[in-house]
């Protein structure tokens, strides 16, 4: 049995896809089971709340295997939530890459649960995944209503990567041996502008999507409308300006892993076209 947590978010879902089509056994941790339904059939279902350790009483018993996939801005409830997790024989962390050492801010938190997993006793995974091709779906609306999108930075290079090949990588790490005491830095298979995301996204879509460069200072203050912490927006938006002269690194580590190359970010937008209009 293996426990997936998050099991609704794309990584989650796409995670408790790929165990069942394995064969598989898999319980899905929940907040809310009525976004649960469309989850593969045969699985287990447990509603629970990583905030709450109360709520997972139980939800750790009879299981192999834990991917850990962390839904908070803080890690003030991991200590109970990966003490619980310890009596488990392979737990897989969904971490993010730069955090280690002494990293702060917004990898503070997956630093902290790093650090946990790796004092848990079990046999520990870390899966430090670069920028997720889904985090560009923000771009959504703005494409559906005008094809353009407004942002600062079209020259930051980022390898981004599809959410199947992290959950691929998870997958393989708690359904085979070797990869006990792990460190992955998963990427996509490319790097690619800001700029040439958007006309990728476009040529899927089959019509001209512009990017349209903005100040800073825009995106910052939606970014603190939209609820973000300032210190987390000021961090994404120095990420991004760093990434014109030091683009995201691109990795291996997906085919070696699974076997199969990372999906391109033309792959992933084919994948999301309906929801860019499509």
């Amino acid at each position: 049995m293996i426990l997936v947590t998050g099991a609704t978010g794309r990584v989650g879902k796409e995670a408790v896809t790929q165990l069942r089509m394995a064969g598989e056994e898999v319980r899905a941790l929940v907040r809310d089971p009525a976004r649960a339904s469309d989850l593969p059939e045969g699985m287990e279902l447990v509603r629970g709340d990583l905030a709450d350790p109360a709520s997972l009483e139980g939800a750790f018993d009879g299981v192999d295997g834990v991917f850990l996939i962390w839904p908070l801005a803080t890690a003030a409830s991991a200590p109970a939530v990966v003490a619980a997790a310890s009596q488990v024989k392979r737990l897989v962390y969904l971490s993010a890459h730069g955090a280690g050492g002494d990293a702060e801010g917004i990898l503070g938190f997956h630093t902290a649960i790093e650090r946990l997993v790796r004092a848990s006793g079990t046999e520990w995974t870390l899966l430090r995944a670069g920028g997720f091709a889904a985090n560009t779906l923000h771009w959504a609306d703005e494409i559906r209503n005008s094809d353009t999108v407004h942002a600062p930075y079209a020259m930051a290079r980022r390898s981004l990567i599809h959410e199947i090949d992290i959950a691929a990588v998870g997958v393989q790490a708690l359904t085979h041996s070797g990869h006990e005491g792990a460190i992955y830095h998963i990427t996509g298979p490319e790097s690619l502008t800001q700029a040439e995301q958007v006309r990728q996204i476009g040529d899927v879509l089959g019509r001209e999507v512009r990017f349209v460069e903005t100040p800073p200072e825009q995106m910052r203050a939606e970014y603190v409308a939209a609820g973000l912490p300032p210190d987390y927006a000021d961090a994404i938006l120095e990420a991004h300006a760093a990434m014109i002269t030091t683009p995201e690194p691109v990795t291996s580590v997906v085919e070696e892993v699974t076997g199969r190359p990372a999906r391109t970010y033309a792959e992933w937008a084919r994948d999301h076209s309906a929801e860019f209009g499509g």
